[in-house]
């Protein structure tokens, strides 16, 4: 009965877990416009303070993700919060911009415990289920807004240095929830991490999916550490209304996740990244134009649509290449997400500094975007090539495909396994070099007469296999034409049907 509790609690125990993780990463750029006020941050510097923390909660994503499955989530949950201690109370006591940096490298550790849910919740749910649930564990990225909102909140009434401090207290908290709540007898994989990484290293699919996710959730992270700082100097808006606006940023695009998951188990993933980089593209293409304040809103809530959507659909299709490597996979498509929240704020910064506008940066983000739906389409493409090549090769049935003079170009397995022929030894020879010598010459006019007027011919005939065996089969002869009309192969398929006394 307690095992049965302990797994029907981690859906929930792990999401906020995700959240007060997001909420620990994101303490400097919430609180920065009051820090600043108390710690001299020259204007260069302001954007590598915010994007500090990204880069170690991006790289630990591959351990983290890759030691769910060694020690359970379990303990990796509460070895994060305990070694997050140490950061926290360093920022909160920072009086310099060396402290902020080097306190802000280890809270990269709350936005690394991200992988270690999408590693582990799937363990508990049927593989129909994995967008869905996958998408809810997601919704933890609300962290983020809720320190967005809340912490200028308890800054302006206790200041910044105490409202770090509180932040101590949730992480001790978590780790005695987890303590008791965590599931002890979590299912646990034992692969040496590089044996996995060697296993997945060469497949495409997992460097598109780290684009992918770079892109979106890269998006997310980015414009969470930029819009605060950004609204307020560009648009001079109050800090609290700063805050408020990048809040509800968050929120959309965190509650498009498990929808972004739930559609990816009804729908064809692939259409949804589709529609997903299309929307990308043309809000990017919108924001480029530094509209009005109204303009610039409809931008920012359609990036945050597309992304959540996008962030929830590529965690569905991760389980669904990668069963077997799934923590190591997520590791690497999460950190490639975070990294992209690392790099957008940089880049934004530095053309900004040069040309003195923004529009550069995200008219070159549109690019990415429709670099990534063009690649979106050719995988798309590419498997369902795939799966016509599954078919071909695994089909029961020999098949050969000629050119359009009758010529063999292609054979699959059983062709060999029913005539004794090879690939070498068959192609770019005619079919002839199975005939037996039992059918006429008017059998065969009469075949061709009918391939050529009614596109096809099924029938019994006596052929040779290269042993010299004569055997029966049942032939289909199909047609293949052009736009034009003109043909450009022919395909042939059998199966034998010799009589067995």
């Amino acid at each position: 009965m307690g095992d049965m509790m302990a797994k029907k609690f981690q859906l929930p125990l792990q999401t906020f877990n995700l959240i007060l993780g997001f909420m620990v990463w994101v303490i400097l750029s919430s609180l920065l416009s009051y820090i600043k006020q108390d710690i001299p941050i020259p204007a260069d510097r302001l954007a590598l303070v915010t994007a500090i923390p990204v880069v170690l909660g991006s790289i630990l994503r591959i351990p983290f993700g890759y030691y769910a499955n060694v020690i359970g989530s379990r303990l990796v949950f509460m070895i994060s919060f305990i070694l997050l201690l140490f950061p926290v109370y360093y920022i909160s006591e920072a009086n310099s911009l060396s402290d902020l940096i080097i306190g802000g490298i280890f809270l990269g550790i709350g936005g690394a415990v991200f992988s270690v849910g999408v590693t582990s919740i799937p363990k508990y749910f049927p593989k129909e289920k994995h967008g869905l649930v996958n998408g809810i564990y997601g919704l933890g990225n609300a962290g983020t807004a809720i320190s967005t909102f809340a912490a200028p909140v308890l800054a302006d009434r206790y200041g910044w240095s105490t409202t770090i401090k509180l932040y101590l207290i949730l992480l001790l908290v978590f780790v005695v929830i987890n303590f008791f709540l965590g599931d002890r007898k979590e299912k646990r994989m034992k692969t040496p991490l590089m044996k996995e990484i060697k296993a997945v290293y060469k497949n495409e699919k997992l460097w598109l999916f780290s684009m992918f996710y770079f892109i979106t959730f890269g998006l997310f992270v980015a414009l969470t550490v930029f819009l605060p700082n950004f609204l307020v100097t560009n648009f001079e808006l109050t800090r609290v209304d700063a805050g408020i606006r990048t809040a509800g940023f968050i929120v959309l695009c965190t509650l498009m996740r498990p929808v972004g998951g739930w559609l990816g188990d009804k729908f064809k993933p692939n259409y949804l990244l589709m529609i997903v980089f299309a929307g990308l593209t043309l809000s990017s293409i919108l924001l480029a134009f530094s509209p009005s304040i109204r303009l610039y809103t409809v931008g920012c809530l359609s990036i945050a649509l597309c992304a959540g959507i996008g962030n929830g659909v590529i965690f569905k299709l991760v389980p669904q290449y990668f069963s077997k490597q799934a923590g190591t996979v997520n590791g690497i498509v999460s950190m490639m997400g975070g990294l992209g929240g690392f790099f957008p704020p940089l880049i934004l910064s530095a053309i900004h500094s040069i040309t003195g506008q923004y529009s550069i940066g995200f008219m070159a983000l549109s690019q990415v975007a429709l670099a990534s739906l063009i690649l979106v389409l050719w995988m798309h493409y590419t498997d369902k090539l795939k799966v016509s090549d599954e078919v071909f090769r695994s089909t029961g049935q020999g098949i050969l495909v000629t050119d359009a003079a009758g010529v063999i170009k292609s054979i699959n397995p059983a062709f060999t396994v029913l005539t004794g022929l090879t690939e070498k030894e068959a192609l770019n020879q005619k079919p002839s070099i199975l005939k037996s010598g039992k059918q006429s010459r008017a059998f065969y006019d009469e075949m061709w007469n009918n391939i050529r007027t009614s596109g096809q011919w099924q029938g019994e005939i006596w052929n040779r296999r290269k042993n010299g065996e004569e055997y029966l089969q049942l032939l289909t002869i199909n047609t293949v034409r052009d736009e034009s009309g003109d043909v450009v192969r022919y395909v042939g398929s059998f199966s034998d049907i010799t009589p067995h006394n």
